[in-house]
């Protein structure tokens, strides 16, 4: 009895199946919790705001820090009873939730507010800590952890274009400052004031608060600005490509799996518990799922 309310206050609080009602609703609520609380924090800043409905927004907070209080140490007991936590002790599973990037993101979701009993501490930074709240949303997508792990699978490709913007910005900075020292000594006072300039050019953003004004600085930034075209839209490119590789593979071995289920033509209760468990671990939709299980079962 114990471990099935464990289990399934884990179930909970993990990211819903669609036929977990309950589940779907948790999430729903504590996502909209999520949202009022950055909502709060940004209007909270605004003094006019911030003064008229101080108390309001103090009570909002002391109840959410409850809540998110309250889902952090469930988190923590209910962790023995999760599956994605490995065959570890309990003991065990409960250090691997905690000091996973959740785990760091749900305790960091309530120490602000804790912190702001302590004297001494700039109110400003507590609030822009308290931003990262919605960092907690990566308790039901997985798109931060997905997002790591293409770059990470295409980590040459992806380190070569880096290392060749840090070329670009390290070279148009130091020409930028022979060539520009001279006029503007006060807006290209040295190589690293001047890589402002050249990091905000290579990226295409151009601020315009810095600019060269001698026809060698010109002809300079001309040839900065072509190859911040060019290298990040190589990075943006490695990136994209990277996430559709990553999804490929997921759907190819979940593919590899249904197959496997569908040798004798039927999924059984466990091959389907089985299918499910991996849909899970690769981070995939139910639909997408159920479209591979109906595409397949028509070919054979």
């Amino acid at each position: 009895m114990y471990e099935n309310i464990k289990k399934r206050t884990s179930e909970l609080l993990s990211k819903a199946n669609v036929t977990d009602k309950p589940s779907q609703f948790v999430d729903m609520a504590l996502f909209i919790l999520i949202l009022l609380n950055i909502m709060a924090v940004c209007l909270e800043s605004v003094e006019y705001i911030g003064n008229k409905y101080e108390k309001i927004f103090y009570y909002f907070e002391m109840f959410s820090v409850l809540i998110f209080g309250i889902e952090y140490l469930l988190r923590i007991w209910s962790a023995p009873a999760r599956d994605d936590l490995g065959e570890s002790s309990s003991s065990i599973k409960r250090l691997k939730y905690i000091f996973s990037f959740t785990g760091l993101v749900d305790l960091l979701a309530i120490i602000p507010s804790i912190l702001t009993y302590f004297g001494g501490l700039d109110l400003r930074w507590l609030r822009v800590l308290r931003l990262l709240r919605l960092l907690k949303i990566s308790n039901y997508t997985s798109a931060i952890e997905d997002f790591f792990s293409a770059i990470k699978a295409d980590w040459r490709s992806f380190s070569a274009a880096l290392y060749l913007v840090l070329v670009a910005l390290f070279l148009s900075s130091a020409l930028m400052y022979i060539a520009e020292h001279e006029s503007q000594p006060e807006k290209f006072s040295s190589i690293p004031e001047t890589m402002w300039w050249g990091l905000i050019t290579l990226t295409t953003v151009g601020y315009g608060d810095v600019s060269p004004i001698t026809p060698f600085g010109k002809i300079i930034g001309a040839f900065t600005a072509i190859m911040g075209v060019c290298t990040v839209a190589l990075l943006t490119g490695i990136v994209a490509s990277a996430f559709a590789n990553q999804r490929a593979q997921r759907t190819a071995l979940l593919e590899a799996e249904i197959n496997q289920a569908l040798s004798d033509g039927v999924i059984s209760d466990v091959e389907a518990k089985k299918i499910e468990k991996l849909r899970k671990e690769l981070n995939l939709s139910p639909e997408h799922s159920r479209s591979l299980i109906n595409i397949l079962s028509e070919k054979k």
